[in-house]
């Protein structure tokens, strides 16, 4: 097992998620079905966005949540999915990589996950 350390370990995580996340039943369907994801333009930004949480790179422009409360309008996004997406994310790098950025990859993520479900609960409300 290897650090966190590089784009190119970022980019390697990504896809190992995303290669996850497209088979897993609990929540491919936001992405093949509601959002319609090209993945060739949604990769890289995840690319970018990992390497600006994590390695400081400011590569990422965007607002991550602004593009998630579309398609939570389409298809309610519940804690249930981010606790999936969770899940998934931690198997990736526990599969993949050791060390502090590792280890902070999973402390932001579940920062991000809780954020994330609780928002778009909120948004279902209004």
């Amino acid at each position: 097992m290897k650090k966190l350390e590089s784009r190119e370990d970022i980019e390697h995580l990504v896809n190992s998620f995303y290669t996850k996340v497209i088979k897993d039943e609990t929540i491919s369907f936001f992405f093949n079905d509601v959002a319609k994801v090209d993945w060739d333009k949604h990769l890289p930004k995840m690319y970018s966005f990992w390497e600006s949480i994590l390695f400081g790179q400011m590569s990422y422009k965007g607002n991550p949540m602004a593009v998630h409360f579309p398609i939570n309008e389409m298809q309610a996004m519940e804690k249930k999915h981010f606790d999936q997406w969770l899940e998934l994310w931690k198997q990736t790098i526990e599969e993949n990589f050791v060390g502090e950025n590792a280890d902070m990859a999973i402390y932001k993520s579940e920062n991000i996950a809780k954020l994330m479900a609780y928002k778009m609960e909120m948004a279902r409300k209004l």
